[in-house]
């Protein structure tokens, strides 16, 4: 297939096989998000269905691809030989400039947690080193519902450990406005009048779906989506300034259509607090915030997708292998979680003063961890197309030892950061902020939840 006839079979798979509702603007140069929003699980979708009818070849690289945007770049990626050629094209790189590494201006900031990403917002402003507190992020809580489905968020989930964790490390008060025992309405008047009086310095978060936002366009297009984000008044009473840190946007959006947004039955909470008030956090605190989050025997994830999947391959209760990329689909939203590992790793070896080389190792490991559960979520996909309960024993195998693959991958990943907690503890470096102040500018990107 050449690049042409391959646009057309991205056409003909999302009209007549996924019966996808966004095509009017399909072409070549369309984008795949933005403009035909495909999130990420539609996307692995398609290229499933390219391989399986049109008999396109997908290399697994070509599923970890972080730079298609276009239909022409992904016909581009999935042309025989795409992969060859662009191992042949590359140019090699100018010498880079001398850099410290880990110990310098980091380039890059992980913005994979609305929670984490609203409070540290103010943090970082103020220098101080909000690394250490994505720890609480890799294995962040999710929920198994009763038809053994995998969700990033449910009713029963609060944050309360973020919370406690913010307020003891950096000082920093976060109060809860929002009142489950009220109505939404009375919620909704309480979130009005704290924005009235709002102080400069204060930050007023809301949950909201933001799939009743489709202006907010995201990789993930949940329904429903459970975000927070951060709200104030603009000069003009029809519209709300709106800043969300976890996508990097800022911006107004008409009142009523916020409001909208916060009364969908599928959220509920906020807080407040004053960023001015944060300090960095002490060793003391740190190492017993190290102690109660770290879970250095068990990879929740793994734990999860590998009982889900033997569920519904032995039939349990009804399921069936049908439905497992259903049951899986939100595993993308949870997986970008592992990416915190890299702002654990950095603290410590920042602090440390441990040789940037190693992190850069580290940090690759990470990257195959990510690669790897994408790389999952796709055989999973496929397993459920092709496969029926008992029917395929090879299928659900192969991606048991994926499973398998992945515990190993991350109990090394695990070992690593034990050591280097250990170390940071018996260094005796004073307070917990890094021995190197806080810098990052936003050049390097990752996908947000």
């Amino acid at each position: 297939m050449n690049d042409e006839t391959l646009i057309a079979a991205i056409g003909t798979v999302l009209r007549e096989e996924m019966r996808h509702p966004h095509l009017d603007g399909f072409g070549p140069e369309a984008r795949l998000n933005e403009d035909l929003y495909l999130d990420s699980v539609q996307l692995l979708q398609l290229i499933l269905a390219l391989e399986m009818t049109h008999g396109v070849s997908v290399p697994e690289e070509a599923i970890n691809r972080q730079d298609v945007s276009t239909v022409a770049d992904l016909a581009r990626l999935l042309a025989p030989g795409a992969q060859e050629d662009v191992a042949s094209d590359a140019v090699p790189a100018e010498p880079a400039a001398p850099s410290e590494g880990v110990h310098g201006a980091m380039p890059y900031d992980l913005k994979i947690h609305c929670f984490v990403s609203c409070v540290c917002d103010g943090l970082k402003t103020r220098g101080i080193d909000h690394r250490p507190f994505y720890a609480l992020i890799w294995d962040a809580e999710f929920a198994i519902t009763d038809r053994s489905r995998l969700a990033y968020h449910a009713d029963a989930m609060d944050h309360e450990s973020f919370r406690y964790w913010f307020e003891r490390l950096y000082g920093v008060p976060l109060v809860s406005w929002y009142d489950h025992s009220r109505t939404k309405e009375e919620n909704v008047a309480t979130l009005l009048a704290l924005m009235e009086r709002r102080a400069p310095d204060e930050g007023i978060m809301v949950m909201l779906d933001m799939f009743h936002l489709p202006e907010r366009e995201n990789k993930f297009n949940q329904n429903p989506f459970p975000h927070y984000l951060l709200v104030s008044l603009s000069d003009d009473p029809d519209l709300w300034q709106v800043r969300d840190p976890d996508f990097r946007w800022e911006g107004v959006i008409e009142r009523e259509r916020m409001l909208n947004a916060i009364r969908q039955p599928s959220v509920a909470g906020g807080y407040r607090f004053d960023p001015s008030r944060a300090h960095p956090p002490t060793k003391a605190d740190l190492t017993a915030f190290f102690e109660a989050c770290f879970r250095l025997d068990t990879n929740p994830l793994i734990d999860a997708a590998r009982a889900i999947v033997l569920a519904h391959a032995e039939g349990r209760g009804g399921l069936r292998l049908a439905d497992l990329g259903e049951a899986l689909r939100e595993l993308p939203v949870i997986t970008i979680r592992k990416w915190a590992y890299e702002h654990g790793f950095a603290f410590f070896w920042r602090a440390l003063r441990w040789p940037d080389p190693e992190f850069q190792r580290i940090c690759d490991e990470i990257e195959a961890l990510v690669n790897g559960l994408t790389a999952l979520h796709y055989a999973v996909l496929k397993l459920a197309r092709t496969g029926e309960a008992g029917e395929d024993a090879a299928g659900v195998a192969a991606v048991l030892a994926r499973l398998d693959a992945l515990d190993a991958q991350e109990f090394a990943i695990k070992r690593q950061l034990a050591a280097a907690y250990a170390a940071w503890r018996q260094a005796g470096t004073g307070p917990g902020q890094a021995a190197v102040p806080f810098r990052a500018t936003p050049s390097r990107e990752r996908l947000s939840a």
